[in-house]
């Protein structure tokens, strides 16, 4: 496994592993404390496990935390995403820019999302799993949501979006949502 930066976003990073495919399938590493560690991010830090299933056109996101952020790494176990990642941190060298990369079961390479980015999908195929690993239990008081169509994103779904939560569908404009950010 190989930890490759992603140069739009300071601090993010992709996990590539080595896959060992033969006959049966492929056998591969996703996580290795080692690798997450000699690029400066805490492996024990992480305390939570989650995993969505989501049709084809579905739009998870874009999602964050206010207080002390969260930070996650996030791989799609299975199908492919279109994965979009939003800097929010005022004191970046990135602040602002965002970065859309393809994850999928096939590559099994995990982005690591730093604590002040935004995240979220779009699922590719039927279905898409995604799995996270998170840094911080879960407080929806601290949960902020920003329109996945705000002109100011501009963020190139590449299919038509068949489906997201309520919350996505009322979510605030990028402006609106930088509140409580500052």
């Amino acid at each position: 496994m190989r930890a490759v930066p992603v140069p739009t976003i300071a601090g993010a990073f992709l996990f590539e592993p080595a896959l060992h495919t033969d006959a049966r399938g492929f056998f591969s590493r996703t996580f290795d404390r080692d690798v997450v560690r000699s690029v400066g991010i805490e492996p024990d830090a992480f305390v939570q496990d989650s995993l969505s299933r989501s049709r084809k056109g579905v739009v998870r996101g874009m999602h964050l935390r206010s207080g002390a952020g969260e930070a996650k790494l996030v791989r799609c176990s299975y199908g492919r995403i279109f994965d979009v990642i939003l800097d929010l941190r005022p004191d970046s060298p990135t602040f602002r820019n965002h970065e859309c990369i393809e994850l999928s079961g096939e590559s099994q390479v995990t982005v690591y999302i730093p604590a002040g980015c935004a995240h979220g999908f779009q699922a590719l195929t039927e279905p898409a799993d995604v799995s996270y690993r998170i840094d911080r239990a879960h407080d929806p008081a601290e949960d902020i949501t920003i329109a996945i169509d705000d002109p100011e994103l501009a963020i190139p779904w590449p299919l038509p979006i068949t489906l997201t939560s309520t919350r996505d569908r009322e979510a605030a404009s990028l402006a609106a949502a930088m509140g409580p950010l500052t």
